[in-house]
């Protein structure tokens, strides 16, 4: 279901580096106390910062009390750390491309898996600022590197005035390579995703961003829409992808608009969508599918007798892209294409929505709505293998998906009982096998 619209709101006191290393060591039962040697490049930097705050997830053997020595030892790695995550900062405004795209990577990779948000509140203005030159001079590969970073920031910081604020300063500077046509297509890419996620997550309460935001990616996608004839534009190399991210982020936003706005919305665009399921492009067939069944969703949740109009005809295109078996096609295009329509197609005919179940620690959510599966996936894009983590321990992200705040010490307990328990099972079941092996052999010797 969408976010509620509350006041503004921002992620309390997650804690800092050293609270969340200390709390994660209760799940892991990490050694304290290990030193870190100096890196070579930043590469090697996320690598160690990553090192000394393993996920929960990662298993754990062991689960140790800290004892005072533990604690001396963890103000000290937290430090060599922090001066680690400062070091990468501060080599995003070195000269060399090379180092700053270094820099980039290695950043992205600690924002996805950690949490920093009394780190970067501190220095959310200079990070914010190296991205904004890095964005206006920086070659394709490094305006695409740093889209991705202002968004994994704007989710660090919660989504309170802090990423309000970085989003409205650097809106103009992603609208523009957005817009610019001569741009690297991997950094459009980026920036209409930045586009979207950093609406969604600091100005979903400001109407006037969230309007502008939906205009600026519309403005992408629709040269995709057919021509008065009916006919579709051809795309050049690579396009299709752009629309395929812009139509996804501007699918996002959709999910926080107003009744009168989703009314107009559908009004507008759902029968060019219907003609975009025929697309050359299977990924962009896919987008226009699941954004179609979200518009189809947030119809019905305004009215329960929406239809579609000529519904009949979207049914039949859907129903022939869940049953292509072209040989042109990839087999795995082909296999993902099926899969997805058929549940589109079943959604519209049946209103039923096959639910995904998602676990992340000792939690589990439900993905029960195409509203709650774009929301997922958009967070899925950014975090990538760091989503798990910030489910569990991202205040934003509990809020967004209902969940209470996470327990540290009743995750620590949980984990240790239930290794006893599967070790109990465990020895049961081995038992119970030796046992039955037993009555065989002796069956065995029965007849021989």
């Amino acid at each position: 279901m969408p976010r509620s619209k509350k006041g503004k709101r921002g992620p309390g006191k997650p804690g800092c580096l050293r609270q969340e290393v200390l709390q994660l060591q209760l799940c892991k039962g990490l050694k304290n106390g290990v030193k870190v040697e100096s890196c070579a490049s930043d590469d090697e930097l996320a690598s160690e910062i990553l090192s000394h705050c393993s996920s929960p997830s990662d298993g754990a053997s062991v689960i140790e009390e800290p004892t005072g020595n533990d604690t001396v030892d963890e103000l000290t790695a937290q430090e060599e750390t922090e001066d680690k995550l400062k070091q990468c900062i501060d080599n995003l405004m070195e000269k060399s491309s090379k180092t700053r795209l270094a820099a980039l990577e290695s950043l992205r990779q600690v924002f996805s898996s950690r949490l920093l948000y009394e780190f970067l509140t501190e220095r959310r203005l200079t990070v914010s600022d190296c991205l904004e030159r890095i964005l206006r001079k920086g070659g394709g590969e490094e305006q695409a590197a740093a889209a991705t970073l202002f968004c994994l920031l704007c989710i660090q910081l919660g989504g309170g005035d802090e990423a309000a604020e970085g989003f409205k300063i650097l809106r103009p500077v992603l609208t523009n390579i957005l817009n610019d046509t001569g741009a690297s297509l991997n950094a459009r890419q980026s920036c209409a995703r930045a586009l979207g996620m950093c609406c969604y997550v600091s100005a979903a309460e400001d109407g006037e961003d969230l309007i502008q935001s939906l205009s600026l990616l519309e403005g992408v996608f629709v040269a995709s829409y057919p021509n008065r004839e009916g006919v579709l534009p051809t795309m050049k190399p690579g396009t299709p992808a752009l629309h395929a991210v812009a139509l996804q982020a501007w699918a996002l936003l959709l999910t926080l608009c107003p009744t009168s706005k989703i009314n107009s919305l559908l009004d507008i665009h759902m029968s060019k969508l219907q003609c975009c399921l025929q697309s050359p492009d299977v990924n962009y067939r896919i987008a226009v599918g699941e954004t179609i069944a979200l518009m189809v969703e947030l119809g019905r949740d305004i009215d329960e007798e929406f239809e579609v109009e000529d519904g009949e005809s979207l049914c039949e295109s859907l129903k022939s892209l869940a049953t292509d078996g072209n040989k042109h096609r990839a087999k795995n295009d082909r296999r993902k294409q099926r899969s997805i329509f058929r549940e589109v197609l079943h959604y519209l005919e049946n209103e039923d929505f096959t639910d995904e179940k998602i676990r992340f620690g000792i939690e589990k959510i439900y993905i029960d709505s195409w509203t709650r599966r774009r929301i997922y996936d958009a967070f899925k894009e950014i975090l990538v293998s760091g989503v798990n983590h910030h489910l569990q321990f991202n205040p934003l992200l509990r809020d967004i998906f209902g969940l209470r705040p996470p327990l540290i010490t009743d995750i620590a307990v949980t984990v240790k009982v239930s290794r006893l328990e599967k070790r109990l099972v465990n020895a049961a079941a081995f038992k119970a096998r030796t046992k039955l092996r037993s009555r065989v052999r002796d069956k065995r010797a029965d007849v021989m």
